[in-house]
C-alpha cells in the first residue's frame, strides 16, 4: 500500500568518505600548517586600538616595531573546501582559515601590530603594546 522511496543520500556520503580515505592513503592524513611556507599580508593602520576576530584559529599576536599590521598565515589542507580570509575593516581585523565538508586542514596565524596599539582578540583585551 505504501511505497518506500529510497534515499539517495548514502551514496554521495559514501563517495565523499571514500575520497577522504583515498586522500588519507596518499597523504597519510598528515596536515601540519607549521611545515608549509607562510604567506604574509600587510595593512596600513593608524588607529590606537584593534579588534582581531580569529574564528578560533590558532593566532599569536605580538607588538612589533612597525607602523602597519603584518599578518602571516600558515595553511595546509588535504581535503575539503578551503575558506581563507584576512581583511581589515576600520578597527577590526578579520582572519580565518579552514575547510568545510569532509575536511583535513590545519592553520595558524601570527599578527604583528605596532607598539602602543591596544588589541582585543575575539572580544577579550589581550595586548597593549608598549611604545
Amino acid at each position: 500500500m505504501f511505497s518506500r522511496a529510497r534515499s539517495m543520500r548514502p551514496a554521495p556520503l559514501a563517495a565523499a568518505a571514500a575520497a577522504v580515505v583515498a586522500v588519507c592513503g596518499l597523504t597519510g592524513c598528515s596536515v601540519d600548517a607549521s611545515k608549509v611556507k607562510p604567506v604574509s599580508k600587510t595593512f596600513a593602520y593608524a588607529g590606537k586600538s584593534l579588534n582581531v576576530t580569529t574564528h578560533e584559529v590558532a593566532t599569536k599576536i605580538v607588538a612589533a616595531d612597525r607602523k602597519d599590521i603584518k599578518v602571516t598565515r600558515w595553511f595546509d589542507a588535504a581535503a575539503g573546501t578551503e575558506h581563507l580570509t584576512w581583511v581589515l575593516r576600520g578597527d577590526t581585523l578579520d582572519i580565518d582559515a579552514g575547510c568545510s565538508g569532509i575536511a583535513l586542514c590545519d592553520a595558524k596565524f601570527k599578527v604583528e601590530v605596532p607598539k602602543g596599539v591596544a588589541v582585543s582578540k575575539d572580544g577579550d583585551r589581550i595586548l597593549i603594546g608598549k611604545g
